[in-house]
């Protein structure tokens, strides 16, 4: 049976998010008491809320290419236990990806993000959290669980949301108290002895005070094994574990506190590099490539942990003609990760498997994270053709990175941030089918950095191969101007169109990993992007589909890229003089029937690098016999020239594709859910080469289940990656041939019982 259909009126006071939560308790009380909406209701798509201008609009009305997430979509996705890098290609334009596991991954939009795997890295996709910056990657990897909707906000973001947002923002909105008791409790088992547990129950506390509490528990047993060692099962799991609470007390109509924290503790499995699964002049995985078994002499197994949590207190005032919003924040984390980085063994003999290798590398990267925010914005209630927004922004965030080299040994470098902003923005309705909205952003940044011990205990060190190097503190600051202008026209009740043009830049940024091997840190000025876009925004068919359609252009200046891997395995940051990216983006669901629908995607991004005299190293064994095949000119110094090259790590195309049937039985409904995302042309180095890239990879989920509404129940049995699809998600291009890979098929069943 379909779901009842769920209609918001849209609002732009501060207080409309209690409105709105009271609106859908009194909803959720009349179908307990069995008030059904009619079967026209039913087939006309829920009304999408959003935030992407920190007020409640409708998905419709807000003048930016925004694309959300949510219910059994989202659900079905991370049915396995699978982690936040799971939402890749589950919407048009979004791609994500990680060379460390579950615990720093790497978001891209429109084809612009940052393959850098340092720790330090910034990166042009902010992750904002319950309206939290979740600025440095091993927070950004927070696990997903009890969220209310994902919204993936594509273009620079830089007039509300600040610096490093210049390709967008993935925005993630978890569920909040209510004053009705509910909850909801889900078990899973799986393939690979999986389990999970989710679980959450809130409701009123007391007069003005409601809760809520949410956890989560899951874990995979090992079952990679290490055929060097001969242990069975060596790696490949996980336990994880995190939990949130919220407080939400409202003493009166014209004040609100919500307070929440969260914590996190994760023991597992880093990513597993496997090395020469390329073979050179060819490209795709070769026979070397087996992904139950990998030959390992370093590195532990690849062992990786992360404890983490967080406190946010949010608090609004409604004054009457204007509402103040207070955003304070405080997280933390510790993180490590280590990994044989070769992904192959040498035995006694001297022989290599997989060989060969030029010579053994296993790191290890420690992190000591800690950032305070604050924001505080000053909103207006009126109800006539103007509103606005006024705020203000602070960030000071401190980062300490601990390197471990087999041969150099312990380098720790410290890096401070601050940086505050002053923010502005508004809306006016010119006509009834026409509103302008226009927005100004001034940010002050500042970059420090020191060094702290250096190749303690390293075996270099005691053979005189490194020696302890003497380095000036660096520092960095920048202060920029962002802004936006953009106006929504309304065709009909039904359509409108939407064009906007948006400035804003990622932040200064220092690399300081290569002081681990004796290396210099490298810098790397702060970009800027010029954005265009339009769109084209509809509600069809009486209401039973949508289509929303961008088409876009920007260029970034002084466009930061990290050169990572050749020759000395090095990372270095680089400018190049241009980058230009083009393309579009389709969203489209429809509502077939009562029992069925549709959900696809497609995004499309053309991207290229600018820079006539821009080069870096390319593969570092280019020039042996398990090296790759450069397809891009070399210069007189061995060095790829990467002018016209598309941006490292960038899909050219992601399709995505869901279908939903159910059939009504007595007292609930049997479904079929299926979902595809696909992923198409792919260079995964900054330069061009035979082996180093991808096409045509895609993943499918099912998922079959039935849902009992007498008795709040629903049983499933699902599938991830129903096809076992082999698909190569990431290569390290010094020393072999070394790659990394998705998870196999996984299969299993859950059990959900709500309140």
């Amino acid at each position: 049976m379909t779901k009842p259909t769920v209609r918001l009126q849209a609002t732009n006071t501060g207080t409309a998010v209690n409105r709105r939560r009271k609106s859908l308790a009194a909803l959720s009380v009349a179908m307990l008491a069995g008030i059904t909406p009619s079967i026209a209701e039913q087939l006309t798509l829920e009304e999408v809320v959003v935030t992407a201008q920190k007020r409640i609009q409708t998905l419709q009305e807000v003048p930016i290419s925004v694309a959300t997430l949510s219910g059994e979509r989202m659900d079905a996705i991370f049915s396995d236990g699978s982690d936040i890098l799971a939402l890749g290609t589950r919407l048009p334009g979004l791609y994500a990806e990680s060379s460390n596991g579950r615990a720093s991954p790497r978001f891209y939009i429109r084809g612009l993000g940052n393959s850098d795997f340092d720790l330090a890295a910034s990166q042009p996709v902010s992750i904002i959290m319950d309206e939290v910056v979740m600025e440095n990657v091993v927070l950004k990897s927070f696990p997903l669980f009890d969220v209310e909707q994902v919204e993936a906000i594509r273009g620079p973001q830089g007039t509300l949301f600040g610096r490093n947002t210049t390709a967008g923002i993935v925005k993630f909105d978890t569920r909040g108290p209510s004053e009705n008791t509910e909850g909801f409790f889900k078990v899973t088992m799986g393939s690979f002895g999986t389990q999970n547990l989710e679980a959450a129950i809130g409701g009123e506390l007391t007069n003005g005070l409601t809760g809520r509490i949410a956890v989560l528990s899951q874990n995979r047993d090992d079952w990679i094994d290490n055929g060097f060692t001969g242990k069975s099962d060596a790696m490949g799991g996980f336990e994880e574990t995190a939990f949130r609470g919220k407080l939400l007390w409202e003493p009166s109509d014209t004040f609100s506190a919500l307070l929440s924290y969260q914590d996190r503790d994760l023991d597992g499995t880093s990513s597993i590099f496997r090395g020469n699964i390329f073979t050179t002049g060819k490209n795709g995985l070769n026979s070397n490539f087996d992904r139950d078994k990998v030959f390992y002499d370093d590195g532990d197994n690849n062992p990786q942990g992360v404890d983490s949590s967080g406190t946010t207190l949010k608090m609004e005032w409604d004054l009457g003609a204007v509402t103040v919003t207070s955003i304070s924040s405080y997280q933390e984390a510790e993180s490590f990760s280590k990994g044989d980085i070769d992904g192959a063994a040498v035995y006694p003999d001297g022989s290599v498997v997989p060989g060969p290798v030029l010579f053994n590398a296993v790191t290890e990267d420690q992190a000591d994270v800690e950032q305070l925010t604050q924001e505080i914005r000053v909103s207006s209630n009126s109800e006539g053709p103007m509103n606005w927004q006024l705020g203000a922004f602070y960030f000071d965030g401190d980062l300490d990175v601990t390197t471990i080299d087999g041969f150099f040994g312990a380098t720790t470098v410290m890096h401070e941030n601050t940086t505050w902003a002053v923010f502005a923005q508004t809306s006016y309705d010119v006509s009834d089918v026409l509103t302008i909205t226009g927005g100004v952003r001034y940010t002050d940044d500042e970059k420090d950095l020191t060094v702290g011990q250096q190749n303690t205990d390293g075996f270099a060190l005691v053979i005189g191969a490194a020696s302890v190097q003497s380095y000036v503190p660096v520092n960095e600051s920048d202060d920029q101007v962002s802004w936006e202008l953009s106006a929504n026209y309304t065709l009909n009740e039904n359509s409108s169109l939407f064009t906007r043009v948006a400035n804003g830049f990622r932040a200064q940024s220092i690399q300081a990993r290569d002081i681990a091997f004796e290396g210099n840190p490298s810098v790397a000025d702060s970009e800027t992007i010029n954005s265009f876009e339009v769109g084209y925004k509809a509600d069809l068919l009486d209401d039973r589909a949508r289509l929303n359609v961008g088409v876009f252009y920007y260029t970034i200046d002084d466009m930061q890229l990290s050169a990572i891997g050749g020759a000395n395995n090095g990372n270095s940051l680089l400018n190049a003089d241009k980058g230009t990216g083009m393309g579009f983006e389709i969203d489209f669901e429809f509502a077939v029937t009562a029992n069925l629908m549709l959900v696809a995607g497609y995004g499309y991004a053309d991207t290229e690098i600018d820079d006539s005299n821009l080069s870096t190293a390319p593969c570092g064994s280019r020039f042996t016999s398990n090296g790759c095949t450069v397809t891009d000119p070399i210069n007189g110094n061995g060095e790829a020239l990467i002018d016209g090259n598309p941006f490292q790590s960038a899909p050219e195309t992601t399709m995505n594709f869901s279908a939903r049937y159910s059939m009504p039985i007595s007292s609930g409904e049997v479904y079929f859910f299926t979902d595809w995302a696909y992923q198409g042309e792919t260079n995964m180095a900054l330069y061009e080469s035979v082996e180093l890239n991808t096409d045509d990879q895609f993943e499918a989920g099912l998922r079959v289940g039935y849902i009992n509404d007498k008795h709040g129940f629903e049983v499933a049995v699902f599938g991830r990656n129903i096809t076992d699809e082999e698909n190569i998600k990431g290569q390290i291009d010094f020393n072999n041939n070394t790659g990394f890979v998705n998870d196999p098929a996984m299969w299993g069943v859950d059990f959900k019982m709500s309140l």
